[in-house]
């Protein structure tokens, strides 16, 4: 499956969430809701994976933890704040860097329509 049909479906599964439960709680809850959505629509999903960090001859083993990693494919990286800075969207592509990852879904849940809660971010992806 591609990271744009990944993408949809975890779309629709967020825009769910959001008309269930509404906005404003905490990120771990959307976490637990959105992986248990797409587990039940049978695509697999690691939560609040470590994603290690190489600078020359130096390796962390942690630069920084994705909230969800769906199918291998696609970053989800969740928040419940006041609004996605440009910076959110800087560091979340640093993250796409780091995992070798084209394509991450920036979701902020704290929005009255979700879709102004959603950015895409897009490292070398192939239409």
């Amino acid at each position: 499956m591609h990271e744009n049909e990944i993408a949809k479906l975890i779309l629709d599964c967020a825009f769910k969430i959001h008309k269930e439960v509404g906005p404003g709680l905490l990120e771990s809850v959307y976490e637990e809701l959105l992986a248990y959505e797409l587990l039940k629509i049978g695509l697999s999903v690691k939560r609040q994976v470590a994603i290690p960090l190489v600078y020359e001859s130096i390796k962390m083993e942690i630069g920084f933890r994705a909230d969800l990693i769906v199918e291998n494919k696609v970053i989800v990286e969740l928040k419940s704040i006041e609004a996605i800075l440009d910076v959110h969207k800087k560091i979340f592509l640093t993250y796409l860097k780091l995992s070798g990852l084209k394509l991450g879904l920036l979701i902020n849940f704290r929005v009255s329509l979700l879709k102004d809660g959603i950015v895409r971010i897009v490292n070398k992806l192939d239409a």
